[in-house]
């Protein structure tokens, strides 16, 4: 089998490295384009041997058949615009999109394969599964808590990862999120609504990422916890992404089609 042609977007940062290393690492994968934004030093450079640092998408991506980001919404959008032009898949992790910016998503992803997670760690979205389930057989009377600590220079809070969790909490009580999701508490709160999902933000260090589910019922208490210490398993989770997407149809994909949780 002919490996697949990997752009990797911010290729010298942090999870590009990661990124680099996964695909290093899949057998049906190489990197063959790296993308960073203008006037980054390293544009210029060149990377597992042959391959060189540019800052111009429409050139990283020349020669790829699937593209990972782990970027910023703006970017991730100029991007994958792109990307959908050319009819290349595109795996990205990047968090923090408006509603109305993944509308747009949902625009690319009518002309090219598209799966964007908040997360692509295997065991958080197994961690999501279980939340489901745990929500659907507790049912309301067990309130939902949530908290989530990332490394201090994340941009967005809650975490897409955190927003996921309690999306999974709303589903396996067959409600919306949004009217019953609680993202803050300050001053005089009063009793806590009946069905509210809280999510609470904590930002500190170098933390990868940490989520803790919490149904707190009378006298008992379930915790569903899962702890980051390196970013190496997202980049892993995103390399085999890429390589069950490279090759489908134009479509908006979910990370549990690819691991068999739907």
């Amino acid at each position: 089998m002919t490996a697949q042609r990997v752009g990797v977007v911010g290729s010298l940062g942090r999870m590009g490295l990661e990124v680099r290393a996964a695909v290093a690492a899949h057998p049906d994968l190489e990197v063959v384009g790296a993308l960073e934004a203008p006037g980054h030093p390293g544009v210029g450079s060149v990377i597992e041997g042959t391959v060189p640092v540019v800052s111009d998408p429409e050139e990283a991506f020349a020669r790829c058949d699937v593209v990972i980001d782990f970027s910023i919404p703006r970017a991730t959008l100029t991007n994958l615009d792109v990307a959908a032009r050319r009819g290349i898949a595109y795996v990205t992790g990047t968090t923090g999109f408006t509603p109305a910016e993944q509308e747009t998503l949902d625009g690319f992803a009518a002309r090219t394969p598209l799966l964007h997670a908040p997360n692509f760690s295997v065991a958080v979205n197994v961690l999501s599964w279980l939340v489901r389930e745990a929500a659907s057989k507790l049912g309301p009377a067990y309130h939902a808590e949530l908290f989530e600590l990332h490394h201090a220079a994340k941009r967005d809070a809650p975490s897409g990862t955190a927003l996921r969790l309690a999306e999974a909490v709303a589903e396996g009580r067959g409600i919306a999120l949004e009217p019953a999701a609680v993202l803050e508490r300050a001053g005089e709160t009063g009793e806590r609504p009946e069905g509210a999902i809280g999510v609470q933000a904590l930002r500190g260090g170098d933390n990868p990422g940490e989520h803790t589910v919490m149904f707190i019922g009378t006298g008992e208490r379930l915790e569903l916890v899962h702890r980051s210490t390196t970013r190496a398993h997202f980049a892993t989770g995103a390399a085999r992404a890429a390589a069950w997407l490279a090759g489908k149809p134009a479509g908006r994909y979910r990370i549990e089609q690819m691991l068999g949780l739907e």
